[in-house]
């Protein structure tokens, strides 16, 4: 299983390159593609093609041919096979027939969205895809999704982008999203704002519709209020102190209210009391080590 470029042919790797100059063979979503890659690479191997909709009669002719003492590859169009792409059925069947899958990783356009997020608030990821294409199934999947607490990575094709936008403006606007267009590809461009406002952003130009989408809904801020003198959620609380230690109190809590959500006058004036009480904890120790060495105070 062999990941290839997901736009700019200098990311395939060097394994990758040597593994296709070794084997008999190369199963492909689409030869056409892969022909051109292999051109590319100045490479001329038999091609299969293998895609969704001869996965399981290709995966037969693959393992014919394994049988036969060949080395056969498989790549998809782009990326790491069996992600949004063909290559599970395949793997399982070669694993059956008793044969071993090594995978020959690189590029994923999930895991390099996910890179350029920034999301501090995650602890993983969930991995979406592609939304069924209409329907009831797919107001229920973007309604799950928008409502799910945790990091998520979605795929999109152009013609859809409006409407996925349209729907996360509506079930989720104050969520943060990060939108990937064209990754690793000329005109790549990455955004991140609410939800509320990818719609407007899209249709501020035309050229923001085109190409292959990868979204990066970020981790929800606990931002409801809990019982405390203070009112603000526990993730907040969480991400002020840290950041009280590093920056400047404006700075710190501007960070907060946007990676949380809370209100910036609440953060505000926790963040006061937070000051004053470590000042006054740095008097105290002073004054203890004062006692200590019997100097006056």
């Amino acid at each position: 299983m062999l990941a290839t470029p997901i736009g700019n042919l200098a990311d395939l790797s060097l394994r990758a390159i040597h593994v296709l100059g070794l084997v008999d063979a190369v199963a492909c979503e689409d030869t056409r593609v892969t022909g051109g890659l292999l051109r590319h690479l100045g490479l001329d191997k038999p091609l299969l093609a293998l895609h969704q909709h001869n996965e399981q009669g290709a995966s037969q002719a693959v393992i014919a041919r394994l049988a036969a003492g060949q080395r056969v590859a498989y790549a998809s169009d782009a990326g790491t096979p069996a992600i949004s792409d063909p290559g599970a059925v395949l793997v399982a069947a070669v694993v059956a027939a008793g044969y071993r899958v090594v995978p020959i990783p690189g590029a994923s356009s999930a895991v390099v969205a996910l890179s350029a997020a920034g999301d501090v608030l995650a602890q993983g990821f969930a991995f979406v895809g592609f939304l069924p294409g209409k329907g009831a199934d797919r107001r229920t999947a973007l309604t799950t999704a928008a409502s799910a607490p945790g990091c998520q990575v979605l795929f999109e094709a152009p013609h859809r982008i409006l409407a996925l936008a349209a729907g996360l403006a509506e079930a989720a606007p104050a969520r943060r999203v990060t939108l990937c267009r064209e990754l690793t590809k000329q005109f790549e461009s990455i955004c991140t704002l609410a939800a509320a406002d990818l719609p407007g952003w899209l249709a501020a130009d035309s050229n923001r519709c085109r190409g292959e989408f990868v979204l990066v809904l970020h981790t929800l801020a606990q931002v409801e209020l809990r019982a405390g003198a203070d009112g603000l959620s526990a993730e907040a609380e969480r991400l002020l102190g840290p950041l009280l230690r590093e920056l400047p109190l404006r700075q710190a809590v501007a960070l907060a209210a946007e990676l949380s959500g809370a209100p910036r006058n609440a953060l505000y004036e926790r963040a006061l009391a937070l000051r004053q009480a470590r000042d006054d904890d740095s008097d105290q120790a002073g004054d203890n080590a004062d006692e200590g060495s019997g100097k006056p105070a």
